[in-house]
């Protein structure tokens, strides 16, 4: 097993997150805001008023945004190792200065450990996650654990779904509740249904609206706190409809709220019934390699 000397240091106020291979350092918000999504592939955007709307965001603190200052390196077929060759090169641009720091995307466990034992120094994996979604808890944190990795968190809300939007909805009726209008939640709409179903899914979210009403805060906030607090988890991406919504008050309150054991304990009751993902679906990133 490869360990390496990563740090990974809490700054401020619980807000931000320094994660460090050697001399290098990323420092990030703990909450990044997903920008691939404001492309038009995914979701609407005011463009007329998203850079406005960004400077909302940064003015609040929340400064850490996923555009190219954090491109991450992704593989969709390992049968093909250039991976290695591409990061290898990576590695070098990096000593040459010429970018900051390696990250990864949707790597599982078994190549993230061949890459580090290749002397790759990465410093962080891009992996979906969210609480009915909890694979990177399995392999991937046990190995980020032992070298110091950091994850960084995707579908942490999946695409809106764990809100209060969804709460109290029947989508087995046709037009009975919101409509799944963006690939996102389409997308994590099979999650839920591979994980445990609709009706399960509700449980869920009327858990999570008893511990959001209890801490004064929204499901999105409770959602995104509980996989804040995993094991190896760095910071976790939201996405951003500019100009559209915005949800600085209820990022804020990430930072502050604390999840007690009575919390913890009702949502994992709630969350175990459904299917383990990693039997069904497989490692980090599999989802994608077996379409």
């Amino acid at each position: 097993m490869v360990t390496r000397p990563f740090v990974c240091l809490l700054i401020d106020d619980k807000q931000r997150v320094v994660v460090k291979n050697g001399k290098d350092s990323l420092d990030i918000c703990r909450v990044v805001y997903g920008m691939g999504q404001t492309s038009g592939g995914w979701v609407r955007i005011d463009r007329d008023n998203a850079v406005e709307a960004i400077l909302r965001y940064a003015d609040a603190g929340l400064n850490s945004f996923d555009w190219l200052i954090y491109v991450y390196h992704l593989m969709w077929d390992y049968s093909n190792s250039g991976y290695l060759d591409a990061l290898k090169h990576l590695t070098d641009l990096k000593e040459e200065g010429k970018i900051k720091t390696i990250a990864l995307t949707n790597f599982d466990t078994e190549r993230l450990q061949k890459i580090l034992e290749n002397g790759i120094p990465v410093v962080s994996n891009q992996v979906q996650h969210s609480i009915i979604d909890m694979r990177p808890q399995q392999k991937m944190a046990e190995l980020c654990q032992l070298t110091g990795v950091k994850l960084i968190t995707y579908g942490t809300v999946m695409g809106g779904l764990l809100s209060e939007k969804f709460l109290d909805t029947n989508l087995t009726i046709p037009f009975a509740g919101p409509p799944l209008n963006t690939p996102s939640l389409q997308k994590y709409k099979r999650m839920v249904d591979a994980w445990g179903g609709w009706n399960l899914f509700q449980i869920l979210l009327q858990t999570l609206k008893r511990v959001a009403s209890k801490h004064g805060v929204s499901i999105p906030t409770v959602a995104v706190r509980y996989i804040l607090d995993q094991k190896a988890v760095a910071g976790s991406m939201v996405g951003v409809r500019l100009g559209l919504a915005e949800h600085i008050k209820d990022t804020n309150a990430i930072f502050s709220l604390v999840l007690d054991e009575e919390d913890v304990s009702s949502i994992l009751e709630v969350s175990q019934k459904g299917k383990d993902l990693m039997k069904i679906i497989g490692d980090c990133g599999d989802e994608y390699r077996r379409l």
